[in-house]
Formats: C-alpha cells, sequence, structure tokens
C-alpha cells in the first residue's frame, strides 16, 4: 500500500484575522481556484516541523518566529500536519509566489465560507477541509 502524501500547513492570524492563500486555477492540484492555507508536500526525509517553515518563505517570503503544531489531520487522500502562529508582518510586505491572492479573513468571512478577491474579481470559496480546520481552530480558542 502506498504512504498518503503528507503536507504541512500553517493557520497564521493576525489579532483575529487569518491569512489565507487563494489557490491557482489550475485543475490539477488540490483546491483549484479555492482559498486554503499557505503550506505544501513534505519533500523526501523532511520533517513537517522543517516544512511549514520552508513552505512559507517560499510561498510568501515569510520567516515565521514561532508556529506550534495545532493538530495531525488525515482524509482519504492526503496527511496534514497543521500548524499555527502569529503573523507579525504587515500583510503588504508578503511577497506572493504562488496562488492568485493572500488576505486576512475574519471569523464571519469563515462562517460564511467564502470570500471576494480583488485579484481574481470574483467571490471565491474556501476549500471545505481548509473551512473546517479553521472553525476547529477556532472552537479550540488557542491563540
Amino acid at each position: 500500500m502506498t504512504p498518503k502524501p503528507e503536507v504541512a500547513i500553517a493557520i497564521l492570524y493576525q489579532g483575529d484575522r487569518y491569512l489565507l492563500q487563494l489557490r491557482d486555477d489550475i485543475p490539477t492540484i488540490a483546491w483549484p481556484g479555492h482559498w486554503a492555507f499557505f503550506g505544501g508536500h513534505l519533500e523526501p526525509g523532511e520533517l513537517p516541523d522543517v516544512a511549514v517553515y520552508r513552505e512559507l518563505q517560499e510561498e510568501i517570503g515569510y520567516d515565521a518566529p514561532q508556529l506550534a503544531l495545532f493538530k495531525r489531520s488525515e482524509s482519504e487522500t492526503v496527511v496534514r500536519h497543521v500548524y499555527y502562529g502569529p503573523l507579525v508582518v504587515r500583510v503588504e510586505s508578503l511577497v506572493l509566489t504562488e496562488g492568485l491572492d493572500l488576505g486576512l479573513w475574519s471569523v464571519e468571512d469563515i462562517h460564511r465560507g467564502w470570500r471576494y478577491s480583488d485579484r481574481a474579481q470574483a467571490e471565491r470559496p474556501i476549500g471545505p477541509p481548509h473551512q473546517e480546520l479553521l472553525l476547529s481552530f477556532l472552537g479550540a480558542a488557542i491563540n
């Protein structure tokens, strides 16, 4: 049996708002055109604790000062290592190198499940597993 792919993703927050990425409209990627977390696949032999920092640096040029493991979540298709930590820089200072857009979501946006993207000029939904993880995080009252 082939092991499931593993990803390391980050819930980054600034006050009571949460940073999400609008994924590219590429049909071959997971959740194309949906809002999701920053992060990605683990490299061969890479630990999730290392991968999450690498992915944030690669995708938005962000050197997170501190991330903690929120949970490990397994679906039929993927294993997610979900980390969380504060976003300590202005969103405008981030350099988006992957995806269509990025933005801070309010708790209301998360519950509603969609948000307008200026760059895409459209309302786009959040990926259901990402919404579920955020709601779980909000319920845990960690930050």
